[in-house]
């Protein structure tokens, strides 16, 4: 670790931005949480720089690309769907896992701009999102003390001592799996996996037990014959119909992966996060004076804070001062994670410092993390109701005090996993087991995305009545 905090030192007389002091390690001399300590500094140093020494996953010009669709995305020209797996594991960067993800967020996008009539900002949990935070450094299993398992990123999640110490050499298969991720999702969203017109893409059993069903078929069908006629008085296929923008975004927690992939690019000043396009602030590591918000406060990009209780709104207030000084438009996604009994209670005083505040923000929604419980089994679950009442919740305060709820934020999976109970098919708790497969906290499965996603369409449509 000495080596890094030196390497820091060496930094500092060199590469400053704006004379005050900041530069991709300076965080390396606050105090941190949620990143236990490697044992091994050396071999910590050499993945760092080797990482450091690797291209780019993105670019800048993908970054201010985004930033720009936020900005329209706080004043209702545009919605951010952020969504996806709660934490990536290394084993799921498959073919068939990726194709899966894409596909549930092209779909629920589909159906937001059918029933909302504006451009989705997409931007999925993806490529990146390897690391977890914890209540507790520690757990007990088989009766034997060892670290809790912090994300593919990070430790192992078999239940050993060793596989769950601290492991430099992840950080870089960390970043190659995200590589390959990228790679393979820029591929899709390009070329005809975007296309509407495959069949394959559109499955309406699920919703059969829907009160809204026969609005749900009437949407599809009405999104197929606008492609068809399209295609029928064009000489060529539409490329809108093909090729979609699909942006990253991960936690930034482990910030030995986050700097050592901070750079500058010519022609541009700043400093630019290249492993994601956004990254968020998570609730457990908004020290105002802390590691995190000090790494933070020097990147380009557009940067999420979660906000849930307990949250204090004047450290909140004074995050947004130093994260984002000059008030930059599409900068700051606040994303509320209230609990759907909390919304009314902590929401509109929230809403109401921001404005005072003078900070531009776009309003982000997380209905998940506020609303997990465990069942009499000791499962980990979430409520598909509970989830859509605090999207309506946050919604209707949003609309009452007169502010724009922006965008939701979706733990969610493409495949049929059975981690949340309810939702158009009434999976109970009983059949949870059935296929439950989260290393972490449970997603919404794909007939559950595509449900909430029409739900969403509809509340937002009563918000502009």
């Amino acid at each position: 670790m000495s080596t890094v905090i030196k390497r820091a030192n060496q930094l500092r007389g060199a590469e400053l931005l704006k004379g005050d002091g900041w530069n991709p390690l300076s965080w390396n001399q606050k105090e941190i949480e949620q990143l236990p300590a490697y044992p091994d500094t050396d071999k910590l140093q050499s993945s760092f720089d080797e990482l450091k020494s690797l291209p780019p996953l993105i670019t800048s010009w993908e970054i201010e690309a985004l930033k720009e669709k936020l900005a329209h995305a706080a004043d209702g020209r545009s919605f951010l769907l952020q969504g996806g797996d709660c934490a990536e594991t290394f084993d799921s960067c498959t073919s068939v896992k990726l194709v899966n993800s894409l596909k549930v967020m092209l779909q629920m996008s589909f159906i937001l701009i059918h029933e909302m009539g504006i451009p989705i900002v997409r931007v999925g949990r993806v490529a990146g999102q390897y690391a977890k935070p914890r209540s507790n450094d520690y757990e007990v299993v088989d009766g034997e003390k060892m670290m809790n398992y912090r994300g593919d990123l990070i430790n192992s999640f078999m239940p050993k001592v060793e596989a769950r110490l601290p492991d430099p050499d992840r950080l870089v298969e960390a970043y190659q799996k995200s590589a390959l991720s990228l790679n393979f999702l820029r591929a899709l969203s390009d070329e005809g996996f975007a296309d509407l017109q495959h069949p394959e893409q559109w499955e309406l059993d699920f919703m059969q037990n829907n009160e809204f069903y026969e609005e749900y078929e009437q949407m599809v069908n009405s999104i197929n014959k606008a492609i068809k006629f399209m295609d029928a008085i064009t000489p060529n296929r539409l490329n809108t119909s093909h090729k979609v923008d699909f942006y990253t975004s991960h936690e930034a927690l482990n910030l030995f992966y986050e700097s050592a992939q901070t750079r500058k690019v010519p022609r541009k000043t700043g400093w630019f996060n290249l492993s994601a396009h956004m990254v968020w602030l998570g609730n457990r590591t908004q020290q105002l004076d802390g590691a995190h918000v000090e790494y933070l406060r020097g990147i380009q990009n557009p940067i999420g804070i979660k906000v849930g209780p307990p949250f204090d709104i004047d450290n909140n207030l004074a995050i947004l001062d130093k994260v984002n000084p000059n008030h930059e438009a599409g900068k700051i996604v606040l994303i509320t994670r209230m609990g759907h009994e909390e919304v009314s209670k902590y929401l509109p005083s929230y809403i109401r410092a921001i404005k005072r505040s003078g900070h531009p923000v776009v309003w982000s929604c997380d209905p998940m993390h506020g609303n997990t419980y465990s069942t009499g089994n000791n499962v980990k679950t979430r409520r598909f109701d509970d989830i859509l009442q605090e999207i309506r919740d946050t919604f209707s305060v949003h609309r009452s005090e007169g502010s724009n709820l922006g965008g939701v934020h979706l733990e969610l999976t493409g495949d049929n996993v059975t981690e949340c109970v309810g939702g158009a098919n009434g999976l109970n708790e009983e059949g949870l087991s059935s296929n439950y497969e989260t290393y972490c906290d449970p997603r919404l499965n794909y007939e559950q995305s595509l449900e909430m996603a029409f739900l969403v369409a509809k509340e937002w449509n009563k918000s502009q009545k």
